[in-house]
This record gives structure tokens, C-alpha cells and sequence, in this order.
């Protein structure tokens, strides 16, 4: 059976494969190159940040993080939604399901850190 945090890790590089394979599909122009670094330096990031976070020195660089790996994913997500209400990506419902995995593992982050810090805060 896998580990969870194995799975998780999986997750988020399979989700840096999809924003790399998106990058690719934006337009050349001044806007579209732009937008297109942005979101691969974040869109990219979360992976190697949550892998950063398996071998924190301590809980509080292990939340520190997971942290960096959730703002990432924040961004991520504005810079999605950029995309799609600027119609860079035609149709704009073909980041839907991007979209949904943005929110699913910021979700997942966010309660990652919570159960962290409340973890800490009992020791």
C-alpha cells in the first residue's frame, strides 16, 4: 500500500507535469510569455517544496514549508484564473479541472499545515 505522503508527492509533481504541458499551449505574445514564466515558477514549485518539507530539520521548518508550498499553489491559482478570463486558452472551461486540482491541494495544504501547528502547539 503506498504512503500517504507518497501519494501526495506524486500528486503535486503530476500537477507541475500538467502546468508544464499548459505553459506550452499559451500564446507567444508579450502577455502570454509573461504569464507563462510566472506560472511555471509557481506552478512548478509546490512539488520540490512539499519534497523539501519530508526532510525539515525541525516541525517549524517542516511548516515553514508546507507553507511555501501553499502560497505557490495560491498563486498558481490567480495565475489560472488570469488565463482563463483572458481567454489565453480557448475554450477557458479547459482549466476547469486544473483549476479543481489547484483548490483540492491547496486544500489539502492548508489543512496540513493546520494539523501541524496544532500538533506543535500540544508538545
Amino acid at each position: 500500500m503506498k504512503d500517504r505522503a507518497f501519494d501526495l508527492q506524486d500528486r503535486l509533481v503530476d500537477f507541475s507535469v500538467r502546468i508544464i504541458r499548459l505553459s506550452e499551449a499559451i500564446p507567444e505574445s508579450r502577455a502570454g510569455k509573461h504569464i507563462c514564466l510566472q506560472l511555471l515558477r509557481s506552478g512548478t514549485s509546490p512539488a520540490p517544496n512539499y519534497g523539501e518539507a519530508q526532510s525539515a530539520e525541525s516541525k517549524a521548518d517542516f511548516i515553514h514549508k508546507l507553507k511555501i508550498a501553499l502560497k505557490e499553489l495560491r498563486e498558481t491559482e490567480i495565475w489560472l484564473k488570469v488565463i482563463s478570463r483572458a481567454e489565453l486558452i480557448r475554450p477557458p472551461e479547459h482549466l476547469a479541472l486544473l483549476i479543481k486540482e489547484t483548490d483540492e491541494l491547496i486544500a489539502i495544504l492548508f489543512k496540513s499545515v493546520e494539523t501541524a501547528k496544532n500538533s506543535t502547539e500540544r508538545t
